[in-house]
């Protein structure tokens, strides 16, 4: 159970509307007012900025006393007299609980993802691989997002790489369908993986539905852990298939045991005893720390993914590790055990809140010795090697930057760049792109793709940047207008050369953020990489020297946003090409749309069908059915 306290959000007496960051001395008293009237239960708090900013989010056993301790300046630290002095209001939550608070705690920092919390960074979903059991004959392939009940998961894998690789080898070994249901219900022969024995061709029915259940069931078996039974059965049914001069059938069973072989090779850590655990370990260095997630399945490893969290940098790891693993686990179960390379403090209590959220019990151990100690020092390697490499990257980032300001004149380097580019076919399925890198790299979950929506300007690159870029800072400019926050670039670069250049300045001059450095970047004669040529405001165009560092760095930057922009432009040109008639009439949702498509083969054989026949068609309704026929009709 979860209260909210409320409290007053006006400004005290003397305060403007939207005062500076105060005193220590100010922000203390502020906070002083609210101890009086808190409760000592469970709950969160949020202290919040001037401007609305959460600055922080924290939980507390007793909101009272944890509330209370930042009034006693002498005992904060330097990050915390920071907090203090900038907090101008502050927001409350009773819960029924301290684990409760935490996962409120958690759910709120990913929320506002304010500035003195540690931040949780790159937090994408991870994929799985499915059976899918809502389809006669079942299939498999990768999976994200949401579950469907019925059907049979097996992860989470650390990377799309990890899945593809393990899908593609399990295809090699259990050669069940793999294909969309458009495509397989419209089969008239085998496709090319039945050719290369990757597929049983259950489309045209060259495989009878008992021994296909039989492969289904090997795969569940092999993803749920019994991998060394089924590879004996395979074993077994290989000797007994050469000893009865089958050699063709006892080679394909070799293939497959080959291919299971391969999945199982990838093991750098691997704890047979262990059925389900993920593993965490934390390396520090110059200030930032390194967090190497793995994740143990059915006693194999499904891979692992290096974490670099924002955090203060007097935090030790210990404590960016808990803050990281409740982040984490926000919005995913845990599993049964989690091995972490240090102890955290209040282990018990994020077990508690971790229970909670998995509806099981959750243990998490910090081993001395043994194979999961053994496993904990490998991932403990790989951290540092991975913050080590993160480290020298950032500082050759760095003075690539260093280089963009000398080469342009900027006052500093910049912090954010960012790129556009555009593309269309002949004005089809026109977007504009923008990919935006730092200090730290390509910062891809700030990508933006615009879909081209002004009358004509499809097919015209000037018409086109200049939509995307009204549309870009005309809404940051109505979001935050004080251009107080960090998603603001310092530098513009434009794929294109003076005509693409003068259409940036305009529309920036239109909005009144001249200040914005614009540099347009074309490529040389004949298109040549290395002859490219850069468009200022108020200077002549000028080259870089072929050799130069600066040089392949732009080079990067342009050719990621023409990436971004010829992937982008292809996935909206794909979905176009495979709009159907049906999409067009209302009421028609994926389910019903896939019924008709499997009943009648296409949208032209719905359009030719009699009311009669489309009234026939599982779940559609008689109105819909007059619906359907209608529309292809013309209403006649």
């Amino acid at each position: 159970m979860i209260d909210d306290i409320e409290t007053e959000q006006k400004p005290r007496d003397g305060q403007s509307e939207k005062p500076p960051e105060g005193t220590l001395a100010e922000g203390t008293q502020i906070i002083a007012e609210f101890v009086r009237t808190l409760p000592r239960k469970p709950g969160v708090y949020r202290m919040i900025a001037a401007d609305g900013e959460v600055l922080y989010v924290g939980k507390a056993k007793s909101l009272r006393s944890r509330v209370g301790s930042y009034t006693q300046p002498n005992r904060l630290a330097t990050r915390l007299i920071r907090m203090v002095s900038a907090t101008r209001t502050m927001e409350f939550s009773v819960t029924g609980s301290e684990a409760e608070a935490l996962l409120l705690e958690n759910n709120l920092i990913k929320r506002f993802r304010p500035r003195f919390n540690v931040l949780l960074r790159d937090d994408k979903s991870f994929p799985y691989i499915v059976i899918r059991r809502d389809t006669e004959w079942p299939q498999l392939a990768k999976h994200r997002g949401a579950r469907q009940a019925g059907n049979e998961y097996f992860g989470p894998f650390a990377s799309a790489t990890a899945v593809n690789r393990t899908l593609y080898a399990l295809q090699r070994a259990f050669p069940l369908r793999s294909c969309s249901d458009g495509m397989f219900s419209t089969r008239t022969r085998p496709c090319l993986q039945y050719q290369i024995k990757r597929c049983t061709a259950p489309c045209v029915d060259r495989i009878e539905e008992p021994e296909y259940s039989a492969i289904v069931d090997e795969v569940r078996d092999f993803l749920g852990g019994r991998n060394r039974e089924v590879q004996q059965a395979l074993s077994k049914r290989m000797d007994q298939a050469s000893a009865a001069l089958e050699f063709e059938g006892a080679a394909v069973l070799r293939d497959r045991i080959r291919a299971l072989a391969q999945i199982q090779s990838h093991q750098s850590i691997s704890l047979p005893s262990i059925d389900e655990a993920d593993i965490f370990a934390a390396h520090a260095d110059a200030g930032q720390v390194c967090i190497q997630v793995y994740f143990l399945r059915a006693g194999q490893n499904l891979g692992n993914r290096a974490y670099f969290p924002s955090h203060a940098k007097e935090l030790d790891p210990p404590a960016v590790l808990a803050a990281f693993m409740g982040q984490f686990y926000e919005a995913r179960p845990a599993p049964k055990l989690i091995l972490t390379s240090h102890d955290i403090d209040e282990r018990e209590l994020l077990e508690s809140a971790l229970a909670l959220g998995a509806g099981q019990k959750v243990e998490i151990r910090t081993p001395k010795r043994g194979d999961q100690k053994d496993a904990l020092d490998l991932a403990v390697n790989n951290a540092r090697e991975a913050l080590a490499r993160r480290l020298a990257e950032r500082g050759t980032q760095r003075q690539l930057l260093e280089g963009l300001a000398r080469v342009f004149k900027l006052d500093a380097p910049p912090e954010r760049i960012e790129i556009y580019d555009n593309s269309h076919i002949q004005g089809t399925a026109a977007i504009g792109a923008m990919v935006v890198a730092g200090a730290d790299g390509f910062i891809k979950n700030s990508y933006r793709k615009f879909n081209i929506k002004t009358e004509g300007a499809a097919g015209d690159d000037f018409a086109m940047m200049r939509e995307v870029l009204t549309r870009r800072f005309g809404r940051a400019l109505k979001e935050n207008p004080e251009r107080d926050e960090e998603h603001w670039p310092d530098l513009l670069l434009i794929d294109g050369g003076e005509g693409q250049l003068e259409v940036a300045r305009q529309v920036l001059t239109e909005l009144g953020l001249e200040d914005i450095a614009i540099v347009g970047i074309a490529k040389g004669p004949d298109r040549d990489a290395g002859r490219e040529r850069f468009f200022m405001p108020g200077r002549p165009p000028f080259s870089l020297e072929p050799r130069d560092p600066v040089l392949y760095f732009l080079q990067r930057l342009r050719d990621e946003a023409h990436r971004f922009a010829i992937g982008t432009h292809r996935t909206r040109r794909a979905n176009e090409l495979t709009r159907s008639a049906l999409d067009e009439v209302p009421g028609i949702g994926a389910s019903r749309k896939r019924a008709l498509l499997h009943h009648f083969g296409s949208a032209r054989a719905v359009g030719a069908a009699t009311l009669e026949d489309i009234k026939s068609v599982p779940g559609i309704s008689r109105a819909l059915a007059q619906k359907i026929h209608d529309h292809f009709r013309g209403g006649a």
